[in-house]
């Protein structure tokens, strides 16, 4: 029987501490959010008469609408894609023990290893070669291939902790190495899934760079961007832009929290393999 002791008292005291450390600055977003624009008192005192308005002055005065369209078109198109791909790639990677595999596995590893920052050039000089620039699919194509090795290293270690047992039986009913694939493996991957969808999908989201680099110049934008812009333009209007952080955060926070358990899973079974 567990006894409650001073050791666990003093632990609980620690983790408390800790969740008011983070939750601190959401705060301080939110209260700020909510606070009519005649409200100076301190950031830390809540709020006595709440406001939405603030919400609706950013949407239309900072362009949020189109800039979360082009955020939501990146994000699914670009995510779909690298799983799609990753998940192809790192089954046989991971199931193949002839050399090939080991080195072409190493190769898309120094992906991981070599920042994207070291081929911004090339890669803008190729998009614009392509067309592409000020396009919202010159983004997708640019993710499409950034993140295609952190997934498929995911992938590849949770499919070797798997057992190939499944896999053995389909392919002696007579299942080709692609049916095996869509009907027996990839169904056992979902907790990996939703792990590698809800961290591309945050990385693809928040990103600032890329699209200032790639849409710079034309009426497309992003949320980073739009929200960035609107801070130079109304620097002074706090609350306004307190908002508009929170509209950023709500899609993204809104999937996380959906599908935290898979994703608690999906970590899991990375460690147990």
């Amino acid at each position: 029987m567990n006894r409650y002791t001073k050791r666990t008292l003093g632990l609980e005291l620690v983790m408390i501490a800790v969740g008011i450390v983070f939750a601190f600055p959401v705060y301080v977003l939110v209260n700020l959010a909510i606070r009519p624009p005649s409200d100076t008192s301190s950031p830390i005192t809540p709020t006595g008469s709440p406001t939405f308005g603030n919400f609706t002055g950013a949407w239309q005065s900072a362009g949020l609408g189109g800039a979360l369209i082009n955020s939501l078109l990146v994000t699914v198109v670009s995510v779909l894609v690298v799983l799609a791909v990753s998940a192809l790639a790192a089954y046989p990677l991971a199931r193949s023990t002839a050399r090939w595999s080991r080195g072409t596995y190493l190769l898309i590893m120094l992906g991981l290893i070599l920042p994207f920052q070291l081929a911004s050039l090339p890669l803008y000089q190729t998009v614009r070669d392509l067309g592409l620039l000020g396009s919202v699919w010159s983004l997708i194509l640019f993710y499409s291939g950034l993140q295609v090795p952190f997934t498929t290293f995911l992938y590849a270690g949770f499919l070797r902790a798997l057992p190939a047992d499944f896999e053995d039986a389909a392919s002696i009913d007579g299942a080709t190495p692609l049916e095996t694939f869509r009907y027996v493996v990839f169904p056992m991957l979902k907790p990996i899934t939703v792990t590698a969808l809800v961290l591309n999908a945050v990385a693809v989201w928040n990103d600032f760079f890329t699209p200032l680099l790639y849409l710079s110049g034309s009426d497309q934008q992003t949320m980073p961007v739009a929200i960035a812009g609107f801070v130079g333009q109304y620097v002074s209007d706090w609350n306004l832009i307190f908002a508009a952080l929170l509209i950023s955060i709500v899609p993204v926070l809104a999937v996380y929290l959906a599908l935290q358990r898979s994703i608690i899973n999906g970590f899991a079974g990375g460690l147990k393999g």
